[in-house]
């Protein structure tokens, strides 16, 4: 039953990656955290998340604004340590009611496109990279801060899903690098890999299917939900026996 529930969140969370470009770790890691742990849910959703987004870029890299990534990628490349550190050290219950807060509070702001003046330029780029990779390897959630980052900049859905992908890409390498891969048994990651391929299917069949504002809006309720479930799960965990 394990193994089925890992393999259907995994197919889940690359469905809606390659549908709309994002949203693997916003849908994936709060259910993964529920099978697998914090730790190791987190990084196998760094792990996948790396692959799709690879994947993604063997198609787009030469729409990549490398010049524009540069601040992105450095300012996550300083705070994914850190994020890493407090994963390793906080409790699992205060971890999960940690990373249910954040893809709450992520998805949140996603809806509503929040502009803010510092989130531009520059200092706009530094701060959504810092934030991004220190979400990344403590909860894999990197992308809502470059998310906001792209509305506030201006960038068309064009511009933003190759961005996006390189940036999915490296950090979630720097992630795994700083974390280490999750400790998963054989058939664990057998089921993983075909989860993946199967939701890259999936995902390529109904892109052309689901309006994009449809599928964004299905991404972001989902990560709704898993966030405050997994909220709830880590208060029980906080609760005395």
């Amino acid at each position: 039953m394990g193994g089925l529930l890992l393999g259907g969140v995994v197919v889940l969370g690359a469905s809606v990656q390659w549908m709309t470009g994002m949203g693997f770790a916003l849908v994936a890691v709060p259910a993964l955290v529920l099978v697998l742990g914090a730790q190791d849910g987190v990084a196998l959703a760094n792990c996948a998340a790396g692959v799709i987004c690879l994947a993604g870029l063997s198609e787009g890299w030469r729409r990549v604004r490398l010049r524009s990534m540069v601040p992105l990628i450095v300012a996550a490349a300083c705070t994914v340590p850190v994020g890493g550190w407090f994963a390793r050290r906080l409790p699992e219950p205060v971890l999960l009611v940690t990373m249910g807060a954040l893809v709450t509070v992520a998805v949140l702001l996603l809806l509503r496109g929040l502009r803010l003046r510092a989130l531009s330029g520059v200092g706009g780029a530094v701060s959504a990279g810092a934030v991004g990779g220190f979400m990344n390897a403590a909860a894999g959630l990197g992308g809502p801060p470059v998310s906001l980052y792209a509305v506030n900049a201006g960038w068309t859905i064009h511009e933003f899903v190759p961005n996006a992908l390189f940036y999915g890409a490296v950090v979630n390498v720097f992630s795994v690098v700083a974390s280490g891969p999750p400790q998963l048994s054989r058939v664990q990651w057998i089921v993983a890999a075909i989860g993946l391929a199967i939701g890259a299917v999936a995902g390529r069949t109904l892109a052309g299917r689901v309006s994009e504002p449809r599928a964004r809006l299905l991404v972001l309720m989902l990560a709704l939900v898993g966030g405050a479930t997994t909220v709830l799960k880590g208060v029980w965990g906080l609760l005395p026996a």
